[in-house]
């Protein structure tokens, strides 16, 4: 099956097939089309260019013209079309709108059941994160419903989260676990999560995340519990094959620098690649530990310091922020453009939990990513795409417009700029979402 997309206004978010993320300066640039079309076959993006009146997409179908006779040629949009032979295409008018890759979120925690607005009203009140999980909050409660709801149930309630971050225009996202804390419960997650990953039209990474707080029958026994991670539930999840990465919480009032690298150490006797919850509390010395184990990204980085930044700098390392989190709990937004300024990259990501960031709307994180972090409409952009790709290890297929890339697109009304996107972040600009070539 073959799709062109044509009329398209700008089609924003071009990169050489070769470029896994873009870093410092890199950031401040994307590369456009105007008037354009582009071309999707069997669910990838197989051509694209200027619309100039020229023969595209399956002109390679037509019958040539014969003297005295031939086939009936079509110009659509600037795309000629043999309306005689061909019929095996679907044609896309944007109407003059931008078409851009799909958003790629990184760090989501969506598996989870019920909610915690109760919580709401405890943050109404001026008590802090900190504070709600001393009191047997937070986490704890998340893990008290999980426990409680069937592994069904639990696909069932994630799923509506999915299909709304879908709607919005994500395309691929890492889902955690953590909200299990005990063997079976983990494991209940993850079996949800490649559930989704098997149902969903779009791109899905999993993340374990045992070591996301310490479970409530192991209160006052932390090393009991990180004993627990490391020698009962990794196994267990290496076995069904069920996580693509390994996370751990290192920030005050959780898990330890030691804590953290017992855990990354066992996990990579099993070949799973780490990845961190770092600094959202405290400097934590989370980044230090997750590059010292070639973590794919630590993220948070609500607090930082210079030191974050030389350990970052030349490592593989993506340092990945949350605005949606500092935005719903009033902590301070991470250092993004000092990051980009030192010559490091940045992604964005929503962290959408029941907790901290009850949203995973991918445009009001790039519109905080401008209006909170003081990124430029394209240094923000360029972090909700390629960049929280690479975050997620998609990189090479996903998060940005590039022959042989999936096609997961966002197709918008038309619009004045990139920059009117996160501007006007309320704006129901989104005219249609395409993944993996298809309308969803």
């Amino acid at each position: 099956m073959k799709t062109i997309i044509h009329n398209i206004g700008t089609l924003a978010g071009i990169l050489p097939a070769d470029v896994r993320k873009l870093e410092g300066s890199q950031m401040n640039t994307v590369e456009s089309i105007e008037n354009a079309y582009l071309v999707i076959e069997d669910g990838v993006i197989t051509e694209f260019g200027h619309n100039n009146g020229g023969c595209i997409g399956i002109q390679n179908r037509a019958t040539p013209l014969a003297a005295g006779g031939g086939t009936r040629d079509e110009v659509v949009g600037g795309v000629v079309l043999n309306t005689d032979t061909t019929t095996d295409f679907e044609l896309i008018d944007a109407k003059g709108g931008y078409v851009m890759p799909a958003f790629c979120d990184s760090h989501t925690h969506i598996v989870y059941a019920g909610c915690r607005d109760g919580e709401f009203r405890d943050k109404i009140a001026g008590l802090s994160y900190e504070e709600i999980a001393a009191r047997g909050g937070g986490i704890l409660n998340s893990a008290d419903l999980l426990h409680n709801t069937s592994e069904d149930e639990l696909y069932e309630q994630s799923m509506v989260r999915v299909r709304e971050i879908m709607s919005m225009g994500t395309g691929a996202a890492e889902i955690k676990s953590g909200y299990g804390l005990t063997v079976e419960d983990e494991l209940k997650m993850l079996r949800v999560i490649k559930r989704i990953k098997e149902t969903a039209p779009l791109t899905v990474k999993a993340n374990f995340l045992g070591a996301h707080a310490v479970g409530r029958a192991y209160k006052g026994r932390q090393a009991e519990y990180v004993d627990l991670v490391c020698n009962e539930m990794l196994p267990a999840v290496a076995a069904e094959g069920l996580a693509d990465y390994v996370d751990v919480f290192c920030d005050t009032g959780f898990f330890t620098v030691e804590d953290t690298d017992k855990i990354l150490s066992k996990a990579a006797e099993y070949g799973i690649t780490p990845k961190i919850h770092a600094n959202e509390l405290e400097v934590s010395g989370g980044v230090q530990v997750g590059v010292k184990h070639g973590a794919l990204s630590v993220d948070h980085l609500e607090k930082t310091t210079d030191a974050e930044i030389e350990a970052l700098r030349g490592s593989g390392t993506m340092p990945t922020m949350l605005p949606g989190c500092s935005f719903f709990l009033g902590i301070p937004y991470g250092n993004a453009k000092g990051y980009i300024e030192a010559g490091l990259p940045v992604a964005l990501a929503s962290d959408y939990n029941p907790g901290s960031s009850p949203s995973g709307n991918m445009r009001f994180v790039m519109a905080l990513g401008c209006i909170r972090m003081r990124l430029t409409p394209e240094q923000s952009f360029n972090a909700c795409t390629i960049n929280t790709a690479y975050a997620m290890g998609v990189s090479d297929q996903l998060g940005s417009i590039t022959v042989g890339k999936k096609a997961n697109l966002i197709v918008t009304k038309p619009v004045p700029s990139l920059a009117f996107i996160p501007y006007s972040h309320q704006t129901p600009v989104i005219d249609r979402v395409i993944l993996g070539g298809v309308t969803i």
